[in-house]
This record gives C-alpha cells, sequence and structure tokens, in this order.
C-alpha cells in the first residue's frame, strides 16, 4: 500500500528512540521517550510546504496521526507541526 498525503500534509517514517544510555543502560520501551526525529517519505501538493522526500525533520511532540503501512508505523503531520530539518 502507498499513502500520498493531500494539501500540506506530509508522510513520515520515525525514527526509533534510544535504547541504551550513553552509561550503557538499556531503557525499556516503557520509558523511552516519544520519538520526536523522522524521514520525510512523501509529501502533499501544496505549495506552501517547505520539505521534500528524505529530508530529516524535527517535529512537535504530540503531533500527528499514526498509521501503519506494510507493518511500520508512519506519522502523518501537518506541515505547521514541523519544527526544522536536520542537516
Amino acid at each position: 500500500m502507498k499513502i500520498k498525503p493531500l494539501g500540506e500534509r506530509v508522510l513520515v517514517k520515525m525514527q526509533a528512540g534510544e535504547t541504551k544510555t550513553s552509561g550503557g543502560i538499556f531503557i525499556p520501551e516503557t520509558a523511552q521517550e516519544k520519538t520526536q526525529e523522522g524521514v520525510v517519505l512523501a509529501v502533499g501538493d501544496d505549495e506552501s510546504i517547505t520539505v521534500k522526500v528524505k529530508d530529516h525533520v524535527i517535529y512537535d511532540k504530540y503531533a500527528g496521526t499514526t498509521i501503519k503501512v506494510n507493518g511500520e508505523e508512519q506519522l502523518v503531520l501537518n506541515m505547521s507541526d514541523i519544527l526544522a530539518k536536520v542537516e
């Protein structure tokens, strides 16, 4: 299945959170912070979108709608929820 966002929405693949601290302690999945960084997989057709496919972005912590595509969790965000591009 392929998802194409509409309007000024962006489809983002969320990056996994840290599973181990710098000191070597493993963090259980329930204690990990929700990821706030991801990779853009698809963009809508609105002219105001300033990111493109394969850009790494940082987004609001509780933004967007999580969906499962081919068993993988992805996030549909409004462009206004994207805070920055990571370069």
